[in-house]
């Protein structure tokens, strides 16, 4: 049996129901798990429909495939995510190990401490978190110090030590708590944590209320101190509305190869919780799929069980008691939209910090996925773009830019002014143009670019193309970037015939390449003022007395040169400038 014969047999087998699948490579390796609602028509789809990119390559070495039924889409949800983690396949998406994040640890023993710890045991203790910074954690713990002296010894002393003296711990090893009370305090602590402060605040203002009714005033202002304490950090929390309930919030800010989650808990109308993740597709995963993984996988991190989800687009996922909303208006609304600002501030971040850590590695990842989308032999390292600028054929100019490792090299800029060609000819321009360029670095035997861009459309590529290929013989991809009707890169161009490369406006190696096509603009076209205002300067009209230079551009715009200027009657001057100003202009000439 074949390959093929075996797939065909294989998915003639595969059920409707909800499921996990596995792909193997012919070396018996699990290269990807991925789960469905439908398994027989999710399944189905990568062997029945043209793929392209990663995820062509990835059907390519599927040599066998495997499938676990389940009762439920959730289920799926959770054994998919079991599996990756289990058997981390090459095509699928990993999330950020949390093994480096802190949690704050109530130890499973009598008279538990609380402490910081960066490990997970399993032995019965509770965990929270993982908090996405050591100070975070260590400023609640702080606090719940200062409002609950329990002890932080590993081993109990013979006798009180200085903590108890200073007030720090209660000496649960000389007996001076009892193990009730001790317990009544890790209660609290654990509400505290979870972010149910507003209970705590309301049991502390009772004792305190009725420690002053009993005229025990020491012990009132004692509890006072630790309410302020709560309520100061409760007060710091972001709140969002006292009438907001439990929930979790996910957005997202998609950066093409990356995308980056935010995930925020709302407990009591309070943020307690912000955390970020950076993943990175594997193939042409849809956003819907990266975040409905995300949750997934955060949920399980964080170990909950709120029963809303706020998320920015409809999901085809569905979880046990969990009600997923995507608010069109009112609080909740803005609550999503400050998740998704903490998502790009995150991917902001990470970015930035690349590029301090490795400057060149930014740059060489876009031009890597650049040489990717135009299947270029080479790294585009050294990328030259064209354009022309004239007005209506006169100073016709052109610019040449050149970017090395994704950035301008300002002292390879070059400027030309037309030398060969009469009127508005943009084709003859962009051909004199390119090969005075590159016949003189033939001649001078430099190196050549490893991509040249042309600011125009198909035209323009092909007259590249007959002066490269069919007159200097060289072998220099090209590419064309093409603009809409407001003057907004819309396009990349490539190959022969020309065809339109699939390129998503926010990737990074779209900003790359409408950077490029606005700097050739602003150079070429800057050049071009320079030499009309030049022209301008020199003309004869300056020679006129009573003619100032807004009525000698006047004439020029109009007639576009001085000899036509000459050669118009008055009247036809008169509609230019006026009459008073036409007759000076006509008795000069005349």
């Amino acid at each position: 049996m074949t390959m093929n014969d075996k797939i065909t047999s294989i998915l003639k087998t595969i059920p409707t129901s909800p499921g996990v699948y596995q792909y193997f490579d012919n070396t018996g390796e699990i290269i990807y798990v991925g789960k469905a609602k439908n398994l027989k028509r999710r399944v189905s789809s990568y062997f029945n429909k043209e793929q392209s990119g990663k995820t062509r390559l990835l059907v390519s070495k599927i040599a066998d495939i495997r499938f676990t039924v389940v009762g439920s889409e959730a289920e799926a949800f959770l054994l998919e995510n079991n599996f990756i983690k289990q058997y981390k396949p090459r095509y699928n998406i990993m999330l950020k190990d949390d093994k480096t994040y802190p949690w704050i640890c109530i130890k499973n023993e009598r008279f538990p401490r609380v402490f910081l710890t960066r490990k997970k045991v399993n032995d019965g203790s509770h965990y929270y978190g993982p908090y996405p910074s050591v100070m975070t954690a260590r400023t609640l713990l702080d606090i719940l110090k200062q409002v609950y002296p329990l002890r932080t010894c590993k081993h109990f002393p013979n006798r009180p030590c200085l903590e108890y003296h200073i007030g720090n711990c209660k000496a649960p090893c000389a007996g001076l708590i009892s193990e009730e009370d001790y317990n009544s305090m890790i209660s609290n602590v654990k509400e505290v944590i979870k972010g149910n402060i507003s209970g705590v605040l309301k049991n502390l203002k009772t004792q305190m209320m009725d420690h002053a009714s009993r005229l025990e005033f020491e012990q009132a202002q004692i509890i006072k101190k630790k309410y302020e304490l709560l309520e100061n950090y409760h007060s710091r929390s972001i709140v969002s509305s006292n009438t907001l309930h439990d929930m979790e919030v996910f957005s997202f800010d998609d950066a093409h190869n990356s995308f980056y989650v935010n995930y925020m808990r709302i407990i009591q109308g309070a943020i307690i919780q912000s955390f970020s993740i950076e993943m990175k597709r594997r193939l042409e995963e849809t956003p819907e799929e990266l975040l409905s993984l995300a949750i997934i996988e955060l949920r399980q991190r964080f170990e909950s069980n709120v029963k809303e989800i706020i998320v920015p687009l409809k999901l085809d996922m569905e979880l046990e008691n969990v009600r997923f909303v995507t608010p069109k208006k009112g609080e909740k609304l803005e609550i999503l939209a400050l998740s998704t600002r903490n998502a790009k501030q995150y991917r902001a971040e990470t970015e930035k910090l690349r590029s301090l850590v490795d400057p060149e590695r930014h740059s060489k990842r876009i031009l890597t996925e650049l040489q990717r989308d135009l299947h270029l032999p080479k790294l585009p390292t050294v990328i030259e773009c064209f354009d022309n600028s004239n007005f209506q054929g006169d100073y016709a100019v052109a610019g040449m830019v050149q970017f090395v490792n994704g950035k301008p090299n300002k002292a390879g800029y070059r400027h030309f002014n037309i030398k060969t060609v009469q009127g508005p000819d943009d084709y003859a321009s962009m051909r004199e143009v390119v090969r005075r360029r590159y016949s003189r670095l033939v001649e001078e035997g430099k190196e050549l670019p490893d991509l040249i861009i042309t600011d125009g459309g198909k035209g323009q590529m092909g007259v590249v193309r007959q002066v490269i290929e069919d007159e200097l013989h060289l072998d220099i991809p090209i590419a064309g970037l093409a603009k809409d009707d407001r003057h907004r890169t819309n396009e990349l161009l490539f190959g022969f015939p020309p065809m339109t490369v699939q390129i998503k406006p926010n990737s990074e190696v779209f900003m790359l390449l409408t950077y490029i096509q606005d700097e050739v603009h602003r150079f070429a076209i800057t050049f071009h003022r320079k030499q009309f205002q030049k022209g301008f300067v020199h003309s004869e009209l300056n020679e006129i007395k009573g003619i100032g230079k807004t009525t000698a551009e006047k004439l020029l715009l109009e007639l576009k040169s001085v000899k036509n200027i000459k050669e118009a009657d008055l009247q036809r001057l008169s509609e230019i400038i006026g009459p008073a100003k036409a007759q000076i202009v006509f008795e000069h000439f005349h």
